[in-house]
Order: structure tokens, then C-alpha cells, then sequence
């Protein structure tokens, strides 16, 4: 069949198909006209293992959640560590275009900024609830904003494990002493304060933990709570457990959208990415502080761990050494600053409500339920 007449018969048959759709018997009702939606898939890259618990299911309930709020116009397809790119290297990933968005711990980038700190969690820092507060209402969402545009990324809050265990140690921690030459995996500003005690930190990534402890590479170890620690099994080689943790006390978890694909998203699915985020976040601290409970009776009754506290004299040590070292992550450029300045005045403003809400409340309920 020639062009000509291959383009003629088409031309027919498309006008019959038209005349047909277009007859209408009385009574008849118009079908309703089909909307077919281009479906956009983005791919969001993990610094967890995938399905973790906690961790890689706020990433997950973030992918979900923005499916499903947009219709399925977006689809998102999430990637676990070392599936696409490894761990620490989705930021370069989505920085670069290799991926469309990842979702992990931001103290991870403290290499191309300190500032980055902040946004997941410093020592003797906000708790989840103040740091949500910063960056909503604090001001904290816009130094983000321009901290990432230096690398291309628009970052969110979605997720917050809440407080952190201190750690799996495989010895007691008893005086300062006991630092000294003391290997833990520890990242962010939490590590230098191990440093600065006379420790050697060290960052793996969640996967690489438990053989490291395993081997005696590493001699402590924190990672999350008990809803997690558990999934891990590091009960298994270090049977004293310290809490609460003075690194962690309330760790955000973050989405960071490539620059280009988020200014290439209309207003609506925009608009879609914030709530799903802001939801993700939410369900996140809820789910932590349920599993959290459960998790710590499995791992006292069932196998054993025995609970440890640091001392008053560790505590006002690391507490000394955290204000320096926070602070001198101020130090880096003016960008740096800013965030370390509105950081501590939120701080400031947090713990004058606690004082006189949260804190003595705890205090007291402890006193009337905890005999």
C-alpha cells in the first residue's frame, strides 16, 4: 500500500469512527469524556537499606503518599541504599541529576557544608518537636532553602526518629577516662565531641555497622533507638546500652528534590511534595515513639540488655564540649553563621517554654506513676 492511499483510508475510517461515537439514539447519555493523565516517575534514591524499619519506610511513606495525593499523576520509586548509588553518595546523585530525589539524614553532608548539622540534628540540640518548629515557623526552611541551592537541591522535613539512644557499647562507660581511644560510629557534630573526649569517631552507613562491631573495627556504636537497634541485633555484641543520647536528641529525616525537576513541577504537585512531606514527618515521630516502647521491652526482657546512664561528670563535660563544637561550625562562612545564630536563638525560645511546660510535667508524672 502506497502512502497516498494508506493516508486516505485512514482519513475515512476516521471520519466513520466519528460519525459512529457521534450518533446518539433519544435518550441517550453522552459518555463523559476520558482524561488520560501523563504519569511523571521520579526516581528518589536512599541512604537505608531498603524497607528498613523506621528509617527507609518514612522514605517509602513519602513515595506512597505523593502517589497517591496526586492521583497518580507522580509516581516515585524508591531506591535503598546501594541499589542505584551508595549511602553517601545519593546527595551527588540528585545534586547531579542522577536521580530525581533522596531521602536521608542530612548531618551526612557536613562535608560540603557544617551548616547541613542542623537540619538533622547537634549535640545538646533541638528535640523533634522544636526542631520542626524552627524550621516551619523559625526561619530555619529558608536559610535551608538557600544552603541547598548552592548544590541544586530543595530540600524537606519527612521524618524525625525523635531521641536517640546514647549507644551500644561493648564496655561501661564510667569516667571520662573511658573515651580515650574509644572507636565509636558516630557522624555529624556528635563525632567531634567524641574526638574531643579522646575518642576516634567513625561514620558507616547503617548497612556496614553491625559487622564492624562484630569484628572489633569499632568499639561503640549508635544508631537510632530501640525500634531499630533491635532490627540490627547489636545486643548481640555489646550488652550495655546508654541513654539517653546527648548527639541526637530529636533527628530530622529529609527529602532533598534535584532544583531542576522541582522547578519543572507545576504549582499542584508542588504543593503535593510539601503535604506529603509534612505528613510523612508526622507519622514518622508517631511511629518511632510507638515502636520505641515495644522494641525496649523486647530487648531488656527478652535478651538481657542492660540500660546505662552516662554520669553527672560525663554529662557536664560533653555538654562543655558540645557548645564549643556547635559553635565552630559556625565558623565555615557567613551562610554557616546565620543558620548556627537562628538554630540557637530557636534553641533559646524552646527551652524557656520546656522549663515551664514539658520538663517539670515529665518530672512529675515520673514522681506520681513511677513508684
Amino acid at each position: 500500500m502506497d502512502r497516498r492511499t494508506f493516508l486516505s483510508g485512514a482519513t475515512i475510517a476516521t471520519a466513520a469512527a466519528a460519525t459512529a461515537c457521534s450518533q446518539e439514539t433519544p435518550g441517550d447519555v453522552a459518555a463523559p469524556a476520558v482524561n488520560r493523565r501523563r504519569t511523571r516517575r521520579l526516581r528518589m534514591v536512599t541512604t537505608w537499606p531498603a524497607n528498613f524499619p523506621g528509617l527507609g519506610t518514612a522514605a517509602d511513606t513519602t513515595a506512597r503518599l505523593i502517589g497517591e495525593m496526586s492521583g497518580g499523576e507522580l509516581e516515585v520509586q524508591v531506591y535503598g541504599a546501594g541499589e542505584i548509588v551508595g549511602a553517601f553518595e545519593v546527595f551527588d546523585a540528585v545534586s547531579n541529576g542522577v536521580a530525581d530525589m533522596y531521602h536521608g539524614a542530612e548531618y551526612y553532608w557536613q562535608g560540603r557544608s557544617p551548616a547541613y548539622n542542623f537540619y538533622c540534628a547537634v549535640p545538646m540540640g533541638l528535640t523533634a518537636t522544636e526542631i520542626m518548629a524552627w524550621v516551619e515557623f523559625g526561619g530555619g526552611q529558608e536559610l535551608w532553602d538557600e544552603l541547598s541551592a548552592q548544590f541544586n537541591i530543595k530540600p524537606f522535613q519527612a521524618g524525625n526518629t525523635g531521641h536517640q539512644m546514647g549507644g551500644w557499647f561493648k564496655r561501661e562507660i564510667n569516667a571520662l577516662s573511658d573515651f580515650r581511644g574509644l572507636r565509636v560510629r558516630m557522624p555529624g557534630l556528635g563525632g567531634d565531641v567524641i574526638r574531643a573526649l579522646g575518642g576516634a569517631a567513625v561514620a558507616l552507613s547503617g548497612g556496614e555497622i553491625y559487622q564492624a562491631l562484630q569484628s572489633g573495627a569499632i568499639d561503640a556504636t549508635e544508631w537510632v533507638g530501640p525500634w531499630n537497634d533491635l532490627a540490627f541485633g547489636f545486643y548481640r555484641e555489646a550488652p550495655y546500652y546508654y541513654g539517653p543520647g546527648f548527639h541526637e536528641p530529636g533527628s530530622a529525616l529529609a527529602i532533598g528534590v534535584n532544583l531542576g525537576v522541582w522547578e519543572s513541577l507545576p504549582a499542584q504537585h508542588q504543593a503535593i511534595v510539601r503535604a506529603a512531606c509534612r505528613a510523612a514527618n508526622n507519622q514518622s515521630i508517631a511511629e518511632f515513639t510507638h515502636h520505641n516502647g515495644i522494641a525496649l521491652q523486647t530487648l531488656i526482657e527478652d535478651h538481657g540488655v542492660q540500660l546505662r546512664n552516662f554520669s553527672d561528670e560525663i554529662w557536664r563535660e560533653v555538654g562543655r564540649v558540645s557548645e564549643e563544637v556547635v559553635a565552630n561550625a559556625a565558623n565555615a562562612d557567613a551562610l554557616s553563621r546565620r543558620v548556627y545564630n537562628s538554630y540557637i536563638q530557636s534553641r533559646r525560645r524552646s527551652r524557656e517554654w520546656a522549663n515551664v511546660s514539658e520538663t517539670p510535667y515529665l518530672q512529675m508524672r515520673e514522681l506520681v506513676l513511677g513508684g
